[in-house]
């Protein structure tokens, strides 16, 4: 059974295997930052103990937004053009976001998490069925429980067709994002981080999220990693 819901309440209550999704921009960036080397990505909620893990040297940069900038004190913001040409071997780093991470930390009666946008839904797609889990929730984080997000809809929804055995279009699907979707952050949110949010399939592995020590861990997972 796969359900779809929206918001941060969708993420409370979702159970079996979840997927939260952040298409503009978080999770995005997180497959970017996996893809270029980074060994894992401690997820929290609350800017200062982002900064303050950093500090603690359990992580070598800080990454995300607050209302689509960069708060002050962090390494880069939430953009996947930015860091697109950085590599970050072998590194850990510490990822907050308004939505995307938020969901995460939310999404407590989860079996397994994934953070999920379209770079990562194919791949996303062979994990879950790796796992033979049936209940599956699909979780569109929107705008601060406030806006349903179109580029999050519209990826819960190509999740559950391709979930369902169907072949839905890529490129019909990102070209549809691409002229639709409305944001309240669209001075963040520029041109070359829209086209890379909307390669769809673009990157080989799922984003798991599990906990380990109290903390909230993304790593790149391939679905024979099981």
């Amino acid at each position: 059974m796969v359900t779809i819901g929206s918001f941060a309440a969708a993420a409370r209550q979702a159970a079996g295997i979840v997927v939260v999704i952040d298409v503009f921009r978080a999770f995005t960036t997180a497959a970017v930052a996996l893809g270029n080397g980074a060994r894992r990505i401690v997820m929290v909620d609350d800017l200062d103990q982002a900064l303050a893990l950093r500090d603690q040297g359990l992580g070598s940069r800080c990454m995300g937004e607050r209302g689509g900038i960069r708060p002050a004190g962090f390494d880069f913001g939430n953009s996947p053009a930015e860091i697109r040409e950085v590599r970050f071997d072998g590194e850990t780093l510490i990822q907050t976001t308004s939505n995307g991470t938020r969901g995460v930390v939310l999404a407590s009666g989860a079996s397994r998490i994934y953070a999920g946008s379209f770079v990562s839904a194919e791949a996303t797609v062979q994990a879950i069925r790796a796992s033979g889990e049936g209940r599956v929730s699909l979780v569109a984080m929107g705008d601060h429980d406030r806006t349903q997000a179109d580029e999050d809809e519209v990826c819960a929804l190509y999740l559950r067709s391709r979930l369902a055995g169907r072949q839905p279009d890529r490129a019909a699907a990102a070209a549809l994002v691409a002229t639709m979707a409305l944001r309240a952050d669209t001075v963040a949110l520029s041109p070359a981080d829209v086209a890379c949010c909307l390669a769809v399939d673009s990157v080989p592995f799922a984003i798991r999220v599990e906990r380990q020590d109290g903390y909230l861990i993304a790593v790149a997972e391939t679905a024979a990693a099981g």
